[in-house]
């Protein structure tokens, strides 16, 4: 797949020299020109290609893909423990350089310590695709339940007739789909076989810039259990990911942002901190940068990692609005009472709010300025939709709102999101 552009911005005489982020929750709408963003699995060699799962030799391409989600940031556990080093005794003189050696020494010993603990969790997904134009593309995985459950992205094994898992210890399992995420570019694969070694899922609440990230797969299909190391280099970030041909783009929002090396094959591929917890899933990288990948953060995925293994099919919760957060210089342009919280706006020619949606049944209208979630304030920190990831479709949540100058609670009653197009 090719990738991100920028996020259709509503009109408004904002300075285009400052960005406005525009936050979707619901289908994806139609998608201007494509960034070189790649998203896509590897081709082994000999195999053949398709249009969307294929990779063209010499093409730096990637990862993942995915549609009108969470905003705002998700985040999860620092280092600082492994870089702390103990004080030196009163009066005693450390011979030049000891400090900075036992800083290395001490992240490599977490770096080791945490491979050591999530590699034979860590498997290879061959695909196989039918078809007119069919091919072979090959990505990453890791179980996180011992009863044969794995998580990957959703462009790994999308329209696959045939699932290969191999794992750690060259076992080759057939594997089948057991859902995919309406949401992101995340799925969930099914293998027959219980015992199996598990990662340990971290949190992705509390990511700082500059801590330690691991990134492990199986880059162009062939370097098996690839470790690559590097830090958190942003957070909530958001771009646009397709096929390299374009036929088809998602949007990614809310990413981590890391320059541990992440190529095409470690597509579903686990991103640990130096705990070894896997704090998100790999899924895209830039063609015309280095150093530059992203990961779904992975409270994003625990929802339905937690719904596959209670037997319950894949759904995410859909209120049915486009938003934007409301910031200080967008609440000084529109004359809103407030400059913290999102305002329902519509996005390109997508009206503001969906026919026939939970916001429309509940009366929600364009430029009503959403402050709270259940009680809890909207703000940077605490997005609307990040709020909406506990939940599931049925749930009825309350939305405090400003209309004008008046303030009132209105509950709405999640629906469920519907399939991304």
């Amino acid at each position: 797949m090719t990738e991100p552009n920028t996020p259709d911005t509503p009109p408004s005489s904002t300075d285009p020299t400052e960005p406005v982020e525009v936050h979707r929750w619901g289908p994806t709408p139609n998608q201007p020109a494509m960034q070189p963003w790649s998203t896509r699995p590897p081709v082994p060699t000999g195999g053949r290609t398709n249009e969307r799962r294929g990779f063209a030799p010499g093409a730096i391409v990637a990862l993942a893909v995915v549609a009108g989600i969470v905003s705002g940031s998700l985040s999860a556990a620092a280092v600082s423990s492994f870089m702390r080093q103990p004080a030196s005794a009163a009066g005693s003189q450390a011979p030049v350089g000891t400090n900075v050696s036992n800083v290395h020494i001490d992240e490599s010993s977490a770096v080791i310590s945490a491979v050591q603990g999530a590699m034979p969790a860590v498997v290879k997904i061959q695909s196989t695709t039918g078809g007119l134009v069919g091919g072979e593309a090959t990505g990453s995985g890791f179980i996180f339940d011992a009863n044969g459950w794995i998580l990957t992205n959703r462009h790994v094994v999308a329209d696959a007739q045939k699932i290969t898992v191999i794992l750690s210890d060259s076992r080759e399992l057939e594997g089948t789909v057991y859902g995919i995420d309406s949401l992101t570019d995340l799925a969930i694969v099914k293998v027959d076989a219980t015992g199996l070694p598990t990662v340990k899922i971290g949190s992705s609440s509390d990511l700082e810039q500059g801590q330690l990230a691991i990134a492990i797969g199986n880059p162009l299909g062939e370097f098996e259990n690839t470790v690559t190391t590097g830090v958190i280099s942003g957070l909530g970030r958001q771009i646009v990911a397709g096929s390299q041909a374009a036929s088809s783009s998602e949007q990614l929002n809310n990413l981590i942002q890391t320059d541990a090396a992440i190529n095409p094959g470690n597509s579903g591929g686990p991103l640990l901190d130096s705990a070894g917890q896997v704090i998100g899933v790999n899924t895209a990288v830039s063609q015309d940068a280095q150093g530059i990948g992203f990961a779904i953060p992975i409270d994003v995925a625990t929802p339905i990692m937690q719904q596959a293994m209670a037997g319950k099919p894949l759904t995410r919760p859909w209120i049915g609005i486009y938003y934007q957060p409301v910031t200080k210089q967008l609440a000084k342009e529109r004359d809103l009472p407030v400059d913290t919280g999102v305002i329902v706006d519509a996005s390109g020619n997508q009206a503001a709010v969906f026919p026939n949606s939970p916001a429309a049944d509940a009366g929600l209208k364009a430029g009503d300025v959403i402050t709270a979630f259940d009680g809890t304030a909207i703000n940077a920190e605490s997005d609307l939709a990040e709020m909406m990831l506990p939940h599931q479709p049925g749930d009825t949540i309350t939305l405090t709102v400003l209309r004008g100058s008046s303030k009132q609670d209105i509950q709405v009653k999640l629906g469920t999101l519907p399939e991304q197009r």
